[in-house]
């Protein structure tokens, strides 16, 4: 069975930084590309950031690109988001996500399958 768990949320002033982990198990986490996603009081979930299972590749939605970093470390089958120079429309619940495929080489196809609980950010003004 898989399992994510999320870790690292918390409340951090506007302009701060926060790290997010996501250690998995369960899965072969070197064969998959991982995303996280967030979702604010009132609001969908949205894409944040992708890597693909190698590392190589990443890709980021524009609200957040210049500010985020993802990152993976396969030999602690873990996945980072260094968020920086927070702002208060970053708050919300930060999900990591495992995508269905392994070995997909097109990143944006990312087709989350399993998903963590979740870690909340919350960043004020």
């Amino acid at each position: 069975q898989v399992q994510l768990v999320e870790s690292g949320g918390g409340l951090v002033q506007s302009g701060g930084s926060l790290r997010l982990s996501c250690a998995v198990s369960g899965r072969t986490f070197s064969r998959y590309n991982m995303g996280w996603f967030r979702q604010a009081p009132g609001k969908e979930r949205e894409f944040v950031a992708v890597i693909s299972w190698s590392g190589r590749t990443t890709n980021y939605a524009d609200s957040v690109k210049g500010r985020f970093i993802i990152s993976r470390d396969n030999a602690k089958d873990t996945v980072y988001l260094q968020m920086n120079s927070l702002k208060p429309e970053d708050t919300a619940v930060y999900y990591c996500a495992v995508d269905s495929h392994p070995y997909r080489t097109v990143i944006r196809d990312f087709g989350a399958d399993t998903w963590g609980k979740g870690t909340l950010v919350t960043v004020s003004s």
